[in-house]
C-alpha cells in the first residue's frame, strides 16, 4: 500500500517508539490519528502529526469509541501501528515476597489482551474500506519483544505478555484474510526510548555492548521505518520481525 494519503492509526503515540511512527508515516504522507492514555504527551504530537484520540487499550468499550472517532474524521483506516504497552519488572520471588497474579494480569491486560482488543476493532473498521486490486483492505502491525522469546530475570509478566503477541499474529491474519487485512509484528530489541534511557547513559552504553551490529540501541526512527516496510509490502503477512542488532540475550 501506498504510505500517501493513507488513514492510519498509531497507539502508544505519545512518545517512544509511537511518537516516532506517527511522526514518520505523517512525514511520508500519511493522514494519522495518535492515540494515548498520555493525553498532555500525545496533545504535543498531534500538533505536529495529526488527529488526537484519549484512549485505553484495557477498556473495550474506549477502544471502540477511539475507532470510530478516526473513522469519523477519515472514514476506515487502513493501517494499524499498535505501539502501545507497559513494562513491570519483578522477580518470581525476591524480597522477601512473591509475584502477585494481578501485577501479571495488569501487564497481560495491556501488552497483550489491549493488542487483541485494537487489532479486532480496527480490522471491524477496515473490512468495511473499498478493497485494492490485490482485494487488500488494510495491514496491522502489533508490538511483540525479543523478550517474548528470550526472557530476562524479572520480567515473567512481561515476556509472557509479549510472546502472547507475536503468538497472535499468524491466527490473525488467517482469520482475517478473507477481509483482505494482513497481520505482523515488530519485535525491538534495546531501543533508545524514554523509558530505557531512564537507567542512565552507562547503562545503556553497557547493553549496547551485547548488540552484534550495529553495536548501539536502536533508534525510533528505525522501528518507524520497519513499522513503513511492513504496511507497503502487501507479501509480508502473518510473521514476526525481530529489529534487534541480531542480538540474542543469554
Amino acid at each position: 500500500m501506498e504510505i500517501v494519503d493513507l488513514p492510519v492509526i498509531v497507539t502508544g503515540a505519545a512518545s517512544g517508539l509511537g511518537a516516532a511512527t506517527a511522526r514518520h508515516l505523517a512525514e511520508r504522507g500519511a493522514r494519522v490519528v495518535l492515540m494515548d492514555r498520555d493525553i498532555a504527551g500525545a496533545r504535543v504530537a498531534a500538533e505536529i502529526v495529526g488527529q488526537l484520540q484519549l484512549i485505553d487499550v484495557t477498556d473495550e468499550a474506549s477502544v471502540l469509541s477511539a475507532v470510530a472517532a478516526a473513522v469519523d474524521w477519515f472514514g476506515p483506516p487502513r493501517a494499524l501501528v499498535h505501539c502501545a504497552g507497559v513494562v513491570h519488572a519483578e522477580t518470581t520471588l525476591g524480597r522477601g515476597r512473591r509475584h502477585g497474579s494481578a501485577a501479571f494480569a495488569q501487564v497481560c491486560d495491556v501488552n497483550l489482551t489491549g493488542s487483541f482488543t485494537m487489532a479486532a476493532a480496527v480490522a471491524e473498521a477496515m473490512a468495511k474500506g473499498a478493497p485494492d486490486a490485490d482485494g487488500g483492505r488494510g495491514a496491522i502491525v502489533l508490538t511483540a519483544s525479543v523478550a517474548g522469546f528470550e526472557g530476562q530475570r524479572g520480567q515473567a509478566a512481561y515476556a509472557a505478555s509479549k510472546a502472547g503477541v507475536a503468538g497472535l499474529v499468524l491466527p490473525l491474519a488467517r482469520d482475517l484474510a478473507r477481509d483482505g487485512i494482513r497481520v505482523n509484528a515488530i519485535a525491538p530489541g534495546l531501543f533508545r526510548t524514554p523509558m530505557l534511557e531512564s537507567l542512565g547513559e552507562e547503562t545503556c552504553a553497557t547493553l549496547a555492548r551485547d548488540v552484534v551490529f550495529p553495536p548501539r540501541l536502536g533508534e525510533p526512527t528505525e522501528f518507524a521505518h520497519a513499522a513503513a516496510f511492513l504496511i507497503e509490502n502487501r507479501y509480508v503477512n502473518g510473521t514476526t520481525l525481530r529489529l534487534d542488532g541480531g542480538i540474542r540475550l543469554p
